[in-house]
C-alpha cells in the first residue's frame, strides 16, 4: 500500500517538475519511485514469502521506519539540511536491520529468493551512505 502509493505519488511529482521548476523535483520523484516505491515493494513480498511468520510490531516497525526515514530524506534534501538527510538514512538502516533480522537463517522459501533478498538489501545498504554524502555536498 505505502510502496503503491509512494509510485503514484512519484508519477504526479515528475509530471509538474519541469512546470514549476522544482530544483530537486526530479530526484524527488525517482526517490519516491525507486526507493521508497518499488524497493519497499519488493523487500516486503520477499520478506513475505521468506519469513516463517513475521511479527505485526516488526512488520509495523519496518514500515515506520521506512517510511520515516524516506520522509527525512527527501524533507531534508529538499530543505538543504544534510543532518535530517542523516537522520533519515539511520532509520533506514534499522529498517533494513529489521528486515534482516525477521528473514534469518534459513528462509522458508527457495534458495534463490533468500540471496536475491539479501543482494537487494545489500545494494539498498551500500546506496544510502553514498547518499548521504551527497547530501552534504549539496548542501554546502
Amino acid at each position: 500500500m505505502f510502496g503503491t502509493a509512494s509510485i503514484i505519488v512519484g508519477g504526479l511529482v515528475a509530471a509538474v517538475t519541469s512546470p514549476l521548476q522544482l530544483a530537486h523535483g526530479s530526484w524527488a520523484a525517482a526517490y519516491l519511485v525507486l526507493v521508497n516505491g518499488v524497493a519497499q515493494i519488493a523487500l516486503g513480498a520477499s520478506q513475505a514469502a521468506l519469513a516463517a511468520k513475521p511479527s505485526r510490531a516488526a512488520v509495523v516497525g519496518e514500515l515506520v521506519a521506512w517510511n520515516a526515514g524516506s520522509a527525512a530524506v527527501i524533507g531534508g534534501t529538499l530543505m538543504r539540511l544534510p543532518l535530517i538527510v542523516d537522520a533519515g538514512g539511520l532509520l533506514l538502516v534499522i529498517a533494513l536491520a529489521m528486515m534482516i533480522a525477521t528473514v534469518h537463517g534459513k528462509a522458508a522459501g527457495p534458495g534463490w529468493a533468500l540471496w536475491t533478498y539479501r543482494l537487494l538489501l545489500v545494494i539498498v545498504l551500500v546506496s544510502i551512505p553514498i547518499g548521504l554524502v551527497l547530501a552534504h555536498l549539496r548542501a554546502a
